[in-house]
């Protein structure tokens, strides 16, 4: 069983909880937005600091949920959130980083993922990622979703390899 206070290195050397808070299908209902926020809130609390979101998730409501949930203690939170795979050129990928930092009322991630694979050419979603990562607005990259031949394909590419995570 893992622990709340587990971690993962990283290629980079930094290190991430094993174990985090998910928010899919947080933020599509308004009358749940205090729960919400109080049960991310007693998360962070009880020793689980990885919290997961994506722009997708309830169109960016679940976003503005975290960024309430983690006012005041944005520095206790290991923060990751996912580019949809229609946004990931390389201006699609920062506009949409760009969006979810305001969203979530913070300056940078500590990972951003491609969603999953879509028709946007992998190498246009890294050349993003690298200009995110070069004005310090995410710390490290990586993919969701991904299938063995989609890591292959990643992984040929010129900065590949410095894709920190596949989420599956």
């Amino acid at each position: 069983m893992l622990e709340p206070g587990r971690t993962i290195a990283l290629r980079s050397g930094a290190t991430m909880p094993a174990l985090g808070l998910g928010t899919w299908r947080m933020g599509e209902r308004r009358d749940r937005r205090e729960r919400e926020i109080a049960a991310l809130r007693l998360g962070i609390e009880l020793g689980m600091t990885l919290i997961d979101t994506a722009e997708m998730y309830g169109e960016g409501e679940a976003e503005k949920i975290v960024g309430a949930a983690i006012a005041g203690q944005r520095e206790r939170v290991f923060l990751v959130s996912k580019v949809y795979p229609h946004n990931a050129s390389k201006r699609g990928t920062v506009a949409a980083c760009k969006r979810s930092l305001q969203r979530l009322a913070v300056d940078h991630l500590d990972l951003y993922l491609l969603h999953w694979r879509g028709d946007v050419p992998l190498a246009e979603t890294v050349a993003g990622f690298h200009a995110l990562q070069a004005d310090g607005r995410i710390r490290a990259w990586g993919v969701s979703n991904f299938d063995s031949a989609d890591i292959e394909e990643l992984l040929a590419l010129p900065r590949g390899d410095d894709c920190a995570a596949n989420q599956v």
